[in-house]
């Protein structure tokens, strides 16, 4: 029976426990104890050893990343189309009664007078010409306050501000005053912009204005 070789003397705390050798073996020097072990690859076809957190356990950390947003150029936004535009044939005598019946049938469908502006082209609509006679200030103190239907010659129209529905009544005067007009008109106008007048003057007129 071979000798068994005699160990240093070792402090167990220092050597850790010694396993008793097997009967008919040599006992081996005791290995240096190791480090701690790394996980072992997960094997293929199976999940890794480590479980993930479950969603309740994460923290702000780990919620998944916001989606970027789409690239490419971005779609430029409609631009707002301008108000619907109704022609009403009418001489240059009957423009402004056409005017009248068309404020009338806007108040009857619900339209607010303070909604209206009606701009003539040729003599003052009878209203203007009455608050024109108390003065300037007094005429547009009237148009400020917008409890009512305003009336303005082409000369001034400009000057008014927008209102949904504007009319226009091409009841004479020159042509550079309907073009005033109807370019004033078509600016102010939200909704609905009305002319009376004549077919041709006004498609003659818009092309002008175009």
């Amino acid at each position: 029976m071979p000798l068994i070789p005699e160990e240093p003397q070792i402090h167990e705390k220092a050597q850790g426990p010694r396993a008793t050798p097997a009967s008919g073996r040599t006992a081996q020097t005791p290995r240096p104890v190791p480090g701690p072990r790394p996980a072992a690859p997960p094997r293929p076809g199976r999940p890794g050893a480590l479980r993930p957190t479950p969603p309740a356990q994460r923290t702000s950390h780990d919620a998944a990343p916001a989606k970027p947003a789409p690239s490419g150029p971005a779609t430029p936004a409609a631009a707002p189309a301008g108000p619907q535009i109704q022609l009403i044939p009418a001489s240059p005598e009957g423009a402004l009664d056409a005017a009248e019946e068309a404020v009338d049938l806007l108040l009857d469908s619900g339209r607010t007078p303070g909604d209206v502006l009606v701009v003539t082209t040729g003599e003052p609509h009878p209203w203007a010409a009455h608050e024109l006679s108390f003065g300037d200030a007094s005429y547009w103190a009237q148009h400020d306050a917008g409890d009512d239907v305003f009336y303005a010659d082409a000369a001034v129209a400009e000057r008014a501000a927008a209102r949904p529905v504007v009319v226009v009544a091409l009841n004479g005067g020159p042509e550079a005053a309907a073009v005033t007009a109807l370019s004033a008109a078509h600016a102010r106008a939200g909704a609905l912009l009305i002319v009376c007048g004549d077919p041709q003057r006004i498609n003659s007129v818009l092309g002008a204005s175009a």
